[in-house]
């Protein structure tokens, strides 16, 4: 029997001809005990609308992980390395994660203090702000107000040794009320998006290649990012932009010397576009806030010269002219009609592409606000292909 899928309710503020194949929520199964039929069916479903949502389920941490890893049967640990950035008191991500003792590749993420959950006796979380990562932030008379911004634009993916995670699992078990919230995105466009408290914003990295101007598409398909090594590390002590869109340029970064021990080979490169496994669809997958360098292959004989971004290639070390190439071709795609932002309930799993969306941390929350969420990604058996020798060609 055909699993039943319905589209996402989208918000007031979103394009709906942008959205006519992102999201659907599933119907009628429980996604911790699908048969292998059911999968395949959520599976092809996935990588067709990049998101799905399950309302009203009742999952454990066992479930969840092993809904998880049915997306890639080989890999074992979680995205960051099991329990890593709980001992990586440098890392950025360090305050966000509890792991859940039993699975570890299950991790406990939300706001407050939580008590005697899953074998935790206390945890306390921490919801991350854009007050602490932002070089500018929202006043707070403008925060008591509501006013708030993006997190963090970001795949899920460590970008130093792992491979990045096929899909992230996000449940929620615990989600307090609150008025909604302003994101002001602050970069003297006036953009601004109403969101639900706490919500966890999508954008489809298909649309973001999609509605690029043609000589974007081709710099796009020809180029590849460098990630630094450790890099949650190396940008701990930088601030973000307004947006959450990537790093302020201001040479904060962590020397490469200083930071934990690294190995050149395990340093990160992929291609600034990915192809979608079930669609073949191509969607532009970079992290900002991570990216060292851009490697850029010279255009394909026969191309187009006239109007071409490097057409003889190039390798892009300039921190400043990497950051604002990457905005460039970003910031289009996180437009208030082009987000998603989730509208969580108790009991919401939403599963995600994350090799086809990028996501987003929103708002803020008073200490007494309990959150909690389960979150399961693992790191991949291999890393994500690039576009084809006929992508190339056909866009460059």
């Amino acid at each position: 029997m055909a699993i039943e899928l319905v589209p996402f309710p989208l918000p007031a503020s979103a394009d709906p001809s942008k959205f006519a194949d992102f999201g659907r929520e599933v119907k009628g199964i429980n996604p911790g005990t699908l048969s292998p039929e059911e999968f395949e069916q959520v599976k092809d479903a996935l990588y067709k609308h990049d998101a799905l949502l399950f309302r009203d389920v009742v999952l454990t941490p066992e479930q969840q992980y092993a809904l998880t890893k049915a997306f890639d049967p080989q890999s074992e640990s979680y995205g960051h390395g099991n329990n890593k950035t709980g001992s990586t008191k440098k890392s950025i991500l360090h305050p966000d994660l509890k792991t859940i003792p039993r699975v570890p590749q299950v991790q406990l993420i939300g706001n407050g203090t939580v008590y005697n959950h899953e074998g935790l006796a206390e945890a306390k979380l921490k919801h991350p702000s854009h007050t602490t990562f932002h070089k500018t932030r929202v006043s707070p008379q403008d925060e008591a107000n509501g006013i708030t911004r993006f997190y963090r634009w970001h795949i899920d993916a460590a970008l130093y040794d792992l491979s990045p995670p096929k899909v992230t699992t996000l449940y929620g078990i615990t989600i307090p009320k609150g008025d909604p919230q302003i994101v002001r995105y602050d970069d003297g466009t006036g953009d601004e998006l109403p969101v639900p408290l706490g919500t966890t914003a999508f954008v489809s990295g298909k649309t973001m290649f999609d509605i690029l101007p043609a000589e974007s598409k081709s710099l796009a398909v020809r180029t590849k990012v460098k990630y630094a090594p450790h890099p949650y590390v190396w940008m701990a002590p930088a601030h973000a932009m307004p947006t959450g869109l990537g790093i302020e340029s201001e040479g904060l970064e962590l020397p490469l010397g200083e930071l934990p021990d690294w190995e050149e080979e395990r340093v990160k490169v992929f291609p600034v576009v990915w192809k979608n496994p079930g669609t073949g669809a191509l969607h532009f997958q970079v992290h900002p806030c991570g990216v060292q360098e851009l490697l850029v292959d010279p255009l394909p004989q026969g191309a187009k010269r006239e109007g071409a971004l490097y057409p003889d290639g190039a390798h892009i070390t300039d921190l400043k002219v990497v950051r604002e190439t990457l905005y460039k071709m970003q910031r289009p795609a996180i437009s208030p009609d082009l987000v998603y932002p989730h509208d969580w309930r108790k009991n919401d799993l939403v599963l995600f592409h994350n090799r086809g969306v990028l996501h987003t941390v929103v708002g803020a929350f008073t200490p007494d606000q309990v959150r909690a969420f389960h979150q399961c990604n693992l790191a991949a058996s291999d890393d994500p292909a690039g576009p084809s020798e006929e992508d190339v060609v056909k866009w460059a």
